[in-house]
């Protein structure tokens, strides 16, 4: 059964469409994010840090006011400090932890895995628990082949060697091996 190619549903100019629509969708929800988030970002600066007035102020004034932004800015430059100084301590304390970890990962030997003979009836009560009913003794669904012994069949003749050997000995031996060896045995 040849295989048919399945024809698309939707055409090549059809996806490249949808395909256009999607990204300028997606161009107008980036472009309302940043929007968004810009628009966060002013209404935060503006609760947080209120438009200065230095117009019409006296000198003590604008003193008052830079000591007031001075200590703003220690405060604020203390509070970065401790930030860091609580990412340095956790980040030597995480480093610490991984190399205990993999101390004890070295100390420990894992034991050798020894191979367990389990019968088949063993296996099935292991899995099937009490559903298991049917004993499956494999061992006696095999077919039984008796081996056949070539060399019993086989009739096994004694000779006397010393007679072979004066037969062979002399010219006439070299020539009945020399006839036997000529003549194809054909029975």
């Amino acid at each position: 059964m040849p295989e048919v190619e399945r024809k698309s549903k939707i055409s090549a100019s059809r996806k490249l469409q949808l395909k256009s629509l999607m990204l300028a969708k997606a161009k107008e929800c980036w472009d309302q994010e940043q929007e968004e988030r810009e628009a966060e970002k002013s209404r935060y600066l503006s609760e947080r840090v209120p438009k200065l007035e230095t117009r019409g102020l006296s000198l003590s004034a604008l003193q008052d006011l830079c000591r007031e932004l001075h200590a703003k800015a220690e405060t604020v430059d203390e509070e970065r400090y401790d930030i860091e100084a609580k990412c340095a301590h956790n980040t030597r304390e995480i480093k610490d932890l991984k190399l205990t970890v993999q101390d004890l990962r070295g100390k420990f030997k894992r034991p050798p895995l020894r191979r367990v003979r389990v019968s088949a009836d063993a296996m099935l009560r292991a899995l099937l628990g009490s559903k298991h009913k049917v004993s499956m003794d494999l061992r006696a669904n095999l077919k039984s082949v008796k081996k056949e012994d070539s060399e019993k069949e086989r009739p096994v003749e004694v000779r006397d060697w010393r007679k072979n050997v004066e037969a062979m000995s002399g010219m006439e031996g070299r020539k009945k091996m020399f006839d036997a060896a000529k003549t194809p045995t054909s029975p």
